[in-house]
């Protein structure tokens, strides 16, 4: 209808993209970005630990002896030689029984993501996902036109009683929940690991429910004390989909990533893949396989590992010492991220132009739950920025935290509320992006 809208195709589009907008906390992340604003939201890994030297050394070999075949189309599943690394990448996290030939070679772990989605969800069928979950996850699922039924989490990771619940009401509801999505390991956004006792249970109530398990592991190398727990896909082989990805412990520019798929749905995952992007990057695989053979990989997520524990201890630190009383968070053992959970009446994402103008930025809670709840929650990163500027952007913040809790103080809620009356339900869908993943 003229007159109504600034996009003229808005009839057109299908279904699945009705109601996605760019929300105004992706505006805010455009301001972020400028060098005085301390910005507590990516996820991003800190690629100057890296050698870059030797890595760009090792760049232009590959184009200068490779050339010819690494600038050239490539196959959908991934190099052999590739696959090949993969599988000793995941032995060293417990997934030892892996062959290359069940491995599909994605970009990153988010085309990963919507490959799986492309392959088992139909409109209106239901997802199971820890809250929080992963912002990609729900916008891959929400493209589905999937629902997104959120299983409540502790400090142990998801609790298997609310899967069974979930379950439950799923079937009560006359649906049937087509599979578990979980990052049990130094989760996206909470930081939680579930514990092995509690892998084993939630195996055993998706494998009684014929419950399929996509288990997305991009942190589970990064651990800050001790190893982490087997993968779920290291205890029970049937059943499971393994994602995983360079991003992490690499280089997220060169988007490669992963999933260890049951032999029976390689060939379909590789046929989805084709239709999607035809074949990965053979340059990228190449710089990722190049760098597993010929660099000391082993040793560099040492040295993530120590910079990111420093990095996360300054961070708990300064959360202890700046924040106001009534505020918690968790307490990550490995992985990029904290949960903080604000004191009552406090809405993260109304707060959020406030900590902008005072030069710190972090991501919202909402942007982690299908139904748009989570206002009183909001995600940090630790992995970017130094220990004196984490130090930093905690006190900005606990700045604004201490003013919208002084309005409450004087004025009650509607000081705050009557600035930000926004809809309460189910989020508009936005893409991830790299603040927010």
């Amino acid at each position: 209808m003229t007159g109504t809208t600034q996009d003229d195709y808005t009839d057109r589009y299908a279904r699945r993209v009705r109601g996605m907008t760019t929300s105004e906390i992706r505006a805010l992340f455009s301001v972020a970005s400028r060098p005085e604003v301390v910005s507590l939201a990516g996820g991003s890994p800190y690629i100057a630990a890296l050698p870059l030297d030797a890595v760009g050394e090792m760049l232009g070999e590959l184009a200068a002896q490779h050339g010819a075949t690494s600038l050239q189309y490539g196959i959908g599943q991934g190099t052999i030689d590739l696959r090949e690394r993969i599988c000793e990448v995941m032995a060293l996290s417990g997934i030892t029984n892996a062959s290359p030939d069940d491995v599909v070679v994605t970009v990153g772990g988010q085309q990963a993501l919507d490959l799986l989605a492309r392959l088992f969800l139909d409109p209106g069928d239901v997802v199971l996902a820890e809250g929080p979950t992963y912002v990609g996850a729900l916008g891959v699922f929400q493209a589905a036109q999937a629902q997104v039924r959120h299983v409540a989490m502790d400090a142990e990771g998801l609790i298997p009683a609310a899967l069974e619940e979930a379950i439950e009401a799923t079937v009560r509801a006359g649906r049937k929940a087509k599979f578990l999505y979980t990052i049990p390991t130094f989760q996206n956004p909470a930081g939680v690991t579930l514990s092995g006792e509690r892998r084993e249970q939630v195996l055993d109530i998706c494998e009684r429910a014929g419950l399929l398990v996509v288990e997305d592991d991009p942190y589970g190398m990064l651990a800050f004390e001790g190893e982490a727990p087997l993968p779920l896909r290291a205890r029970r082989r049937d059943g499971v989909f393994y994602v995983s990805t360079f991003s992490k412990t690499f280089a997220p520019g060169l988007r490669v990533g992963w999933i260890l798929a049951p032999h029976a749905v390689r060939e379909k995952l590789v046929m989805m893949s084709e239709a999607n992007v035809l074949c990965p990057s053979a340059f990228a695989q190449g710089a990722v396989t190049r760098y597993l053979s010929t660099m000391p990989w082993r040793e560099q997520i040492k040295v993530y590992r120590e910079i990111y524990r420093e990095r996360r201890d300054a961070l708990l630190g300064a959360l202890e010492d700046l924040m106001p009383a009534g505020t918690t968070w968790t307490r990550p053992t490995g992985g990029l991220f904290v949960w903080v959970t604000l004191p009552e009446g406090l809405d993260s994402k109304a707060m959020m132009p406030r900590a902008i103008a005072a030069r710190v930025a972090y991501v919202p809670g909402t942007g982690f739950y299908a139904d748009g709840t989570g206002r009183g929650n909001m995600r940090l990163n630790f992995s970017f920025s130094a220990p004196d500027r984490l130090r930093e952007g905690v006190r900005r913040l606990s700045g604004v935290m201490e003013q919208d809790l002084a309005m409450r103080a004087v004025f009650g809620g509607a000081a705050l509320q009557h600035t930000h009356q926004r809809r309460r339900g189910p989020a508009a869908a936005d893409a991830p992006g790299p603040d927010l993943a």
